[in-house]
């Protein structure tokens, strides 16, 4: 039986809702009053239901999808703006006891090589991703409780935010490991951490089951429930995802939102952030192996419809999104994205060999976080920097709470001016500094709080006189 509040998966993911959103919505595709009152209802930026963002989802009315995208445009510049937060995952190892049948990393897999970053190796990593301008990293590893206990993962953080080289400073370490106990939780969050980060790759139990059929993972009530438990810990801030291929997008796409339900009801605050990663080609992997996968047309939906859906919510697209693919959804909903990445076990240090594969995924955008940088300053976004919420205090309800009653732009918008400045300052070329000069100088006059604006100003400046690190 569906119940929004229970701590049991198979309730607060119950599948028996799912398909009969699936069926409603299919319903309700061609249903005009009923599309434009949910358009009209959205429009206050409270969000929709599971079983109303299905219907926009199916809907197959042209002026009505259009008038979707604007909604959704609307929305994100309401919330977000032109920011667009960046970061870089860093892998810290590949090796894992699970039997994933989508992933390289799986035990099985004799092709792949395996890898275990050293404190020696992070500390290099760290600095050359400091070189390139990072703030803000995506730790990943592979389940192993052997080769990568949580104690070698506290320890890696513990490194990380200890790195300091010229002007570069990690301000933000969000975390990417698998389901775990509340202990853990609670010492994740002891050291540190920003979000906590786990994919559930599918919300269908039989299939999730199929698709994981060894290893600790292969538990779906653990790993579905992680979220609750990472709460429960002390952890503010989560984000989930799922990986749109593995299985119907309908169905993920409902499960993705019940869940989010879920932590707003039984948890007091919905997730941080959401991801819609899809399938790509990798080491002993093959999409066209998977059935299941979307166009760019149904991808882009789909972050059209999350926008409106979940308004407050964060959505990160990766490098496994082309330039093109990225460029489209960055308008209708996306607020962070990664930038000059690698997914191999380190790779910054040093570029790896073709013939020393480590590599989770191929990547789609290969550009180099300067060649992002300036792509995003060029389409009038505001590539930001910015931690200053987490460091400050605002997560979790506290963040929602301020993002609700539009006081962040406040916060985010000169905390992304500065950021953005400093990394003009320390690491941009030529070309991208004054091209963000530009912008930044064009920008400072959009802080409508006068008082906020002057300080801004005068941070600004003595950012070029070589200070750094100031927020809101």
């Amino acid at each position: 039986m569906y119940n929004i509040k229970s701590k049991k998966a198979t309730e607060f993911i119950n599948d028996e809702e799912i398909l009969d959103t699936i069926a409603y919505a299919m319903e309700n595709k061609s249903n005009k009053p009923l599309i434009n009152s949910l358009l009209e209802k959205a429009k206050a930026c409270k969000g929709l239901s599971h079983r109303e963002a299905a219907v926009l989802l199916e809907c197959d009315l042209q002026e009505e999808n259009e008038k979707m995208a604007l909604l959704a445009k609307e929305i994100k510049q309401k919330f977000y703006g032109n920011r667009i937060v960046m970061f870089a995952p860093l892998y810290l190892s590949n090796y894992c006891v699970n039997g994933c049948v989508y992933c390289p990393f799986h035990q099985k897999n004799k092709t792949i090589h395996r890898k275990k970053l050293s404190q020696e190796d992070i500390i290099h990593e760290v600095t050359a991703l400091q070189d390139m301008g990072h703030k803000r990293l995506a730790l990943e590893t592979g389940e192993d409780p052997i080769n990568c206990p949580i104690e070698y993962v506290l320890e890696s953080i513990k490194t990380i935010y200890g790195i300091k080289h010229k002007n570069g400073d990690i301000r933000r370490v969000n975390v990417n490991i698998a389901a775990t106990t509340v202990e853990n939780y609670r010492k994740l969050k002891e050291a540190g951490i920003g979000t906590y980060i786990l994919f559930q790759e599918t919300y269908n139990k039989k299939l999730y089951e199929e698709l994981h059929p060894s290893g600790p993972k292969h538990n779906y009530d653990y790993h579905t429930e992680a979220m609750d438990r990472a709460m429960e810990g002390g952890i503010d801030d989560v984000g989930i995802g799922v990986l749109f291929g593995l299985n119907t997008y309908r169905y993920d796409f409902i499960g993705l939102l019940m869940h989010a339900e879920h932590l707003e009801s039984a948890m007091g605050v919905g997730p941080h952030t959401i991801s819609v990663p899809r399938i790509c080609p990798a080491d002993d992997i093959k999409p066209e192996d998977f059935t299941n996968s979307i166009s760019d047309d149904m991808f882009a939906k789909i972050v059209t419809v999350l926008r409106i859906a979940v308004p407050y919510t964060g959505m990160i697209v990766s490098t496994r999104e082309s330039q093109k693919s990225r460029e489209r959804v960055l308008q209708l909903g996306v607020s962070q994205i990664s930038g000059g990445s690698k997914t191999s076990v380190g790779g910054y240090a040093e570029a790896e060999a073709e013939d020393d594969n480590s590599s989770q995924f191929d990547l789609s955008d290969t550009r180099t976080l300067d060649e992002i940088v300036n792509w995003l300053l060029k389409l009038g976004y505001i590539p930001s920097f910015c931690t200053a919420c987490y460091r400050e205090g605002r997560t979790g309800d506290r963040f929602m709470t301020l993002v609700k009653s539009g006081q962040i732009v406040n916060c985010c918008h000169p905390n992304a001016l500065m950021t953005l400045k400093e990394y003009l300052e320390d690491y941009a070329s030529p070309d991208t500094k004054a091209r963000g000069d530009e912008v930044i100088k064009n920008e400072i006059h959009h802080i409508t709080n006068e008082k906020v604006r002057s300080i801004a100003v005068k941070n600004l400046k003595e950012i070029e006189n070589g200070k750094r690190d100031f927020r809101f």
